[in-house]
């Protein structure tokens, strides 16, 4: 019977909880990645975020702006000879928060000798696309349901 160790990636790339969002979302890009699991300095899983978490923080942070007075001449497009300010400023904003403002603790984890099939029920009852695979608290890989899919098309 096939184990969360058989199927899972390996190689995981992990953030931190004071990591700025900015950072998170250039390393989403580089990486290809939609979500990485929080880890304190003992490389403890504390949580996950998901480009879902970046997305919310970046609507936020539009909602936040579009109320600001400061703000009003970016929205009327060439306002003034400052009207690209906008954008670097968002980015600011992004650049000061952190991956602990909106990151999802109690990250869903499974063991590496977890079945397959509890993987999947799993990711099913939390209704989420990845799981992570902890060895006594720490993260030594993750699986997706792209990682299930060979399984499915050999029983096909």
């Amino acid at each position: 019977m096939a184990t969360a160790r058989d199927v899972m990636t390996r190689s995981v790339v992990s953030v931190g909880p004071d990591t700025p969002l900015l950072d998170v979302y250039r390393l989403f890009v580089s990486e290809q990645i939609h979500g990485a699991p929080v880890v304190d300095d003992e490389e403890m899983l504390i949580g996950v975020i998901s480009s879902s978490d970046l997305l919310r923080a970046a609507d936020e942070e539009r909602d936040t702006a579009v109320s600001s007075s400061d703000y009003l001449r970016d929205l009327v497009e060439f306002s003034g000879p400052d009207w690209g300010r906008g954008l670097t400023d968002f980015q600011d904003r992004l650049a000061a928060r952190t991956v602990a403002e909106v990151m999802t603790p109690n990250a869903v984890a499974v063991r590496p000798d977890t079945p397959v099939a509890e993987v999947a029920r799993v990711l099913r009852q939390h209704q989420v696309h990845r799981v992570w695979v902890e060895d006594e608290g720490r993260v030594c890989g993750v699986v997706s349901t792209f990682d299930l899919l060979p399984l499915v098309e050999k029983a096909g």
